[in-house]
């Protein structure tokens, strides 16, 4: 269940809760649903009672208590719970985890592309610079990703004038100087360092493109173990052995707890940030999303595949087909902004 979707269940909860003569306020056009933060709960958190306590002429809290059995009740949710002044925290079922893996597997580089700007033409006038350029290029594919159609030409007015850099980019290479032009956002002067061509965990450019390299190998791997991926329950996932090749982390065998929830979150998220980039010209918000997806896939790697004498389950062609979707998600972005997302690095 994408947060759309999800947006759209709690926004029916509130109408039952209304039809129902328990709340008596307008059901509003639009819910916000994101991420828990600190001290939430679940897959995600909603702040819609505290939205709607005052036309209800209620306390947040009651006007959370009321909804929270409707929105409960619906398919795909397996939990509701009430934290601080009356955010509602929602835990999604595992099969709607599953529907989400398989979604993505099905659409391929176009999950996220949608119409909401169907019919519309977005007039790009730019100044003759290489980062308006850059970031006019990639506008026009994340535009058309979102049904709309972006026409770029220069002079006055102009409608796109992101901060130039201060050097010229080429000698980075065509990815990393576009990555250097596109991840900042359009207001903040890019910088134009080798940092964008060292292979560490401090560039993001690199976590991003190790992330999908390290999906599509571990298809490979599965290959020649004899079975592909089929998703589904992902099995116990708490204290695998994380043995890491030292690209990203030397610390290689330390245990830690592996969560998938964060990585769940940002793949349902990637069409609400393909539908803000393009609404925003903002190409920036979806090169931070593509970080935020490569972050949270590599602590999941490691439990993909089987360890010694261990056979192949369903669990493990579940986790494998949750590391392709994340691979499709960071595949479909790069191309996007124009960057090459390698099969091996």
């Amino acid at each position: 269940m994408t947060p759309v979707e999800l947006s759209r269940t709690v926004l029916h909860a509130v109408r039952c809760a209304v039809d129902a003569g328990e709340l008596r306020v307008t059901v509003p056009a639009r819910v916000v649903v994101a991420p828990p933060g600190p001290g939430g709960w679940g897959d995600y958190a909603t702040n819609v009672a505290l939205q709607l306590a005052r036309p209800a002429g209620q306390p947040a809290l009651r006007v959370a208590e009321v909804i929270r059995p409707y929105l409960a009740a619906a398919s795909g949710v397996t939990g509701v719970e009430i934290t601080g002044p009356g955010f509602l925290n929602i835990r999604l079922t595992a099969s709607a985890a599953e529907g989400l893996v398989r979604r993505i597997l099905g659409e391929g580089l176009a999950y996220g592309h949608g119409d909401g700007l169907a019919g519309q033409v977005v007039s790009l006038r730019i100044p003759y610079d290489v980062r308006a350029e850059v970031v006019a290029d990639a506008l026009v594919r994340i535009v058309s990703s979102q049904g709309g159609r972006a026409e770029v030409a220069h002079g006055e007015p102009v409608t796109l004038r992101p901060v130039p850099a201060p050097e010229d980019p080429a000698p980075l290479g065509p990815d990393a100087a576009r990555w250097a032009l596109l991840h900042p956002a359009p207001h903040d002067r890019p910088r134009i360092s080798a940092d964008h061509l060292v292979q560490r965990e401090s560039n993001p450019l690199f976590r991003v493109r190790y992330a999908h390299a390290r999906t599509r190998a571990l298809g490979r791997n599965a290959a020649d173990l004899g079975f592909t991926s089929e998703p589904g329950p992902l099995g116990d996932l708490d204290h695998i052995e994380d043995h890491t090749d030292g690209h990203i982390d030397d610390r290689a065998d330390d245990r830690a707890d592996i969560h998938v929830d964060p990585l769940l979150a940002s793949l349902a998220d990637h069409p609400r940030v393909l539908a803000a980039a393009a609404t925003h010209r903002a190409p920036d918000r979806l090169a931070r999303h593509l970080v935020t997806v490569a972050d949270a896939v590599l602590p999941v790697l490691p439990a993909v595949l089987p360890r010694g004498e261990e056979k192949p389950s369903a669990a493990h062609r579940a986790r494998l087909a949750l590391a392709e979707a994340a691979g499709t998600v960071l595949a479909g972005g790069l191309s996007l902004l124009g960057i090459d997302a390698p099969e091996h690095l």
